[in-house]
């Protein structure tokens, strides 16, 4: 089986006829729900390779954006030691081409009608990343294309802009990757009074505009690598946290973002892991539930909480947390680091979780492409005794 691109720059693929940060494969669609029947329209494919993750999102058109028919996520840790050899090791490929096996079978076995599969930071910057790519397409049959920076802080806005409350005047969305952080304001200013009502549709059919982005060279695993992930001091988490807001500052110091958003209202919008992550241990989940963190609200006070909690912590500790596992004890405070750092250049007294981002922003580029992508908003039935 093999799947390749088709049409000139399309980055799209077609084939014969698991959750954002890590955690458990779950029901992911524009609308939170279960798996869909899979007896109707064809099916979509978004495959996003990332420096730590595998993840593959299948899911077919329905009336409020799409319904997911499969996923699947796993952690790889491809970029694993790249920020220090600048190549990609012999353990790391071999771990993500068994992950790759697995999403290839379930896109043939979902008779997969168009997909994009997508690499992003490590296979970027390695040295090795494009011969590694062939080899996939040799061995497995997947055709990976390796997205640009800001093609991918455009898909992740797209994936998430639902999310948005669009009755604020700036929105800061943010994905914390494995080796790469993307920023993104979105400017909403610019509505009409009617739209910016109480009673306006809360998704208008413009699209806000994008008043400045930039891609920090730095996730969860460079961080992590650079100072250390499984014995993290106080001390040694603020060196962290220094260190990306010196990255974080030239963005700051060319757009203004503090000022311009002085007197105005803004709310964060972050779509990685780490604040799922930072989500499910705030709402003390013993198991990671997708329902109850994808679009969850979290404050300023709240995600400190955690964050210094788990500073308080020991590796084992983190390891034991249902939200975090073995696979990420050692990531997790890069990432509350890189976190930690946006809120203090930007404070902001509301985040909104979203456990969605790159591979629905993909999916419903494709689905828009083929006219069949729709936003609807379902009309609300009146039911006697329900709110």
């Amino acid at each position: 089986m093999r799947v390749a691109q088709t049409g000139p720059g399309s980055g799209s693929a077609r084939g014969p006829g698991g959750a954002p940060g890590g955690h458990p494969p779950q029901s992911v669609s524009s609308q939170p729900s279960r798996f869909a029947p899979a007896d109707r329209g064809p099916v979509y494919g978004a495959l996003d390779l990332g420096t730590n993750n595998c993840r593959l999102l299948l899911a077919r058109p329905s009336r409020r954006g799409f319904r997911v028919v499969d996923a699947f996520s796993r952690i790889i840790r491809l970029g694993e030691g790249v920020s220090q050899t600048g190549r990609l090791s012999d353990a790391a490929m071999r771990r993500t081409i068994d992950a790759l096996r697995v999403c290839a079978s379930k896109i043939q076995r979902n008779e997969v009608a168009r997909a994009r599969c997508v690499a992003t930071e490590a296979c970027r910057i390695a040295i090795n990343g494009r011969d590694f790519l062939h080899r996939v397409e040799d061995e497995v049959g997947l055709k990976l294309e390796v997205l640009d920076r800001e093609t991918e802080a455009s898909l992740a806005v797209s994936g998430c802009a639902s999310l948005i409350d669009y009755r604020t005047d700036y929105v800061l969305v943010f994905d914390i990757g494995g080796g790469s952080s993307e920023l993104i304001w979105l400017d909403l200013t610019k509505r009409t009074s009617a739209e910016r009502g109480p009673d306006a549709d809360r998704r208008p059919a413009a699209k806000p505009e994008i008043r400045g982005w930039t891609s920090l060279p730095v996730g969860v695993v460079t961080l992590a690598e650079r100072f250390g992930g499984h014995h993290v001091t106080p001390d040694s988490f603020e060196e962290m946290v220094q260190y990306v807001i010196g990255l974080v500052r030239p963005f700051e110091t060319l757009h203004g973002f503090r000022a311009l958003s002085s007197g105005a209202t803004v709310h964060l919008l972050g779509t990685s892991g780490t604040v799922t992550t930072v989500a499910g241990i705030h709402l003390g989940l013993k198991r990671y539930d997708r329902a109850r963190v994808d679009g969850c609200w979290l404050t300023f006070d709240e995600i400190q909480a955690v964050t210094y909690q788990l500073l308080a912590r020991s590796y084992e500790e983190r390891v034991a947390e249902p939200c975090i596992g073995q696979e990420r004890a050692d990531l997790v405070l890069a990432g509350c680091a890189i976190l930690e750092a946006i809120l203090r250049t930007w404070p902001a007294e509301r985040l909104r979780v979203a456990d969605r981002g790159l591979r629905e922003g993909i999916l419903a580029t494709l689905m828009s492409e083929d006219g069949v992508y729709r936003t609807g908003r379902r009309r609300r039935r009146q039911r006697s005794g329900q709110n």
